[in-house]
Parts: structure tokens; C-alpha cells; sequence
């Protein structure tokens, strides 16, 4: 979910040492619900919002293509980071920033925009700069079972593995939660999907045939997965989960660093 998103980020922020944050965010749920979330996760840990916070109504419409207002009235706030929430709408702003000579490297993304540049914008553009992608960095082994998989199905080496441990996973459980309901339909998975998740608790297990193992004995279980995921919560989001930190390099493309655990 959005929200354990939003807090890595905020937390990645913080811990750069930034205390005064402005957001360019559109007006979209996905931007102001992400907005929301790293705003808390700052004003928490003791930071302020300087621009583009909640209530304010400093929002641009999705689809704008002109930024000059919102840059200045950001910069005039003086903030010591920006946080760009947006989609091809980035584009233009990155430009704008330039233009009005922000440090680049004092800005960061989302999923939404942590994209390849390398073909938008001038070299050494975002270098620097950084963004978050949700998902694990899965292990190497991992990365090769699901290349040779797709080698075998469809003829070529995966060369992307973005989702590939949470979609494993997913599948996963699943199949786990039919196993317990007795049923594949719909509604038995999804009454039976937060409890194999460990979300009562249970005995760690981290396979389909293990857990099925367990499940078939009578046992609770809790499946520990590739992607690290946490038991679903009220929500019947997980818990917590690793989103990927990715600096841009200087042909301002997004390179995986690190990962920090957000909660939800």
C-alpha cells in the first residue's frame, strides 16, 4: 500500500537530514494520498512542510504542462528538499527547477515518476537525486529461477524484476488460503488469505509445500516470503514491506541502493 511507501520515503528524507520538505503534488488520490503519508512520517520526526502540504490547496490539476508558479512559490517557501509527486507531468517540472537553479539533488520521487531519463533530460540532470520503488530486491537465486522460468515459457532472459518477488508471493498465498478454505473460488481465498498470511500468528514457513504441510495438520501458519512482507493487517494490507531507495546516476537513470522497511 501507498502508506508503507509514504513512510520510507519520509523516512529516507529525514534521515538525509532535510527538515523543511515542499511538495509538487497533483491533485490525484494517488498523489495526495502518498502526499499525506510522507508529510505525517516528517512533521513526526520533528520537520515541517513548507509548501504543498495537506489543506492547503496547492495541487495542480493532472495534465498541466506548465510549472513556472508552483516552482517559484515552492522555492519561496524555503524548503531544504522537494518532493516531485506526479507522472509524465515530471517532465515538465524537472525543467522548471533547473531553470530557476534548485539543487537537483535536494529532490525526490515516487514510483510514479523514479523512471529512466536518460532520453528527457540533459546528462547529470537528477544525478543525485533520489527516488522510491516498492518491492524487494529479491536474492539472486530468486531473479534466476524466474529468468530461467520465462526463458523456458517465452523465449528470452527477463531483464526486469520489478514485482517479481511480490507477484510470487501473491500467487503464493493464494494458493495457501484455498488449501485452507478448501475452495479456489473468490470469496474462500479472500476470507482465508490475512490468516496465512500470519496475521493471527502461527508457525514460519516459507514454501507453498511446507505451509500446505502445516495447514494440512490443522496448524496455523504464517508464510514468510521472497519479497519480506508483513501479515496483513485490519486492512488486509500487508503489514509492512521493503521499498527499494534508487539514486539517479548521471545519465539520470534510477539505480537500486538500498531498501528500507516501511509499516502501514
Amino acid at each position: 500500500p501507498d502508506t508503507v511507501q509514504g513512510s520510507a520515503l519520509g523516512q529516507l528524507i529525514v534521515g538525509d537530514g532535510h527538515q523543511n520538505v515542499a511538495f509538487l503534488v497533483f491533485n490525484d488520490a494517488y498523489g495526495t494520498g502518498l502526499r499525506d503519508v510522507i508529510q505525517k512520517t516528517v512533521e513526526e520526526a520533528g520537520g515541517t512542510v513548507t509548501y504543498g502540504g495537506t489543506g492547503k490547496g496547492q495541487e495542480f490539476p493532472p495534465g498541466q504542462t506548465t510549472f513556472s508558479s508552483e516552482v517559484t512559490a515552492a522555492i519561496a517557501s524555503k524548503p531544504d528538499a522537494i518532493v516531485v509527486i506526479a507522472f509524465d507531468e515530471t517532465k515538465a517540472i524537472v525543467p522548471e527547477l533547473v531553470s530557476q537553479s534548485w539543487d537537483m539533488k535536494s529532490t525526490y520521487y515516487t514510483d510514479g515518476n523514479t523512471s529512466d531519463y536518460s532520453k528527457v533530460f540533459d546528462k547529470g540532470t537528477l544525478e543525485g537525486a533520489k527516488g522510491t520503488i516498492p518491492g524487494a530486491n529479491a536474492a539472486d537465486d530468486f531473479k534466476k529461477r524466474l529468468s530461467d522460468w520465462h526463458q523456458s515459457v517465452e523465449g528470452s532472459a527477463l531483464s526486469d524484476y520489478s514485482y517479481g518477488a511480490e507477484s510470487y508471493d501473491a500467487t503464493i498465498l493464494a494458493a495457501l488460503a484455498a488449501k485452507k478454505g478448501g475452495a479456489t473460488d473468490p470469496t474462500t481465498i479472500q476470507k482465508n488469505l490475512a490468516a496465512v498470511s500470519g496475521a493471527s500468528g502461527g508457525t514460519e514457513c516459507s514454501t507453498y509445500k511446507e505451509c500446505a504441510d502445516l495447514i494440512a495438520k490443522g496448524d496455523s501458519i504464517q508464510y514468510k516470503g521472497v519479497s519480506g512482507v508483513g501479515p496483513f493487517n485490519a486492512k488486509n494490507d500487508p503489514s509492512s514491506a521493503f521499498i527499494g531507495i534508487y539514486d539517479f546516476d548521471a545519465d539520470n537513470k534510477p539505480v537500486w541502493k538500498s531498501a528500507v522497511e516501511g509499516k502501514s
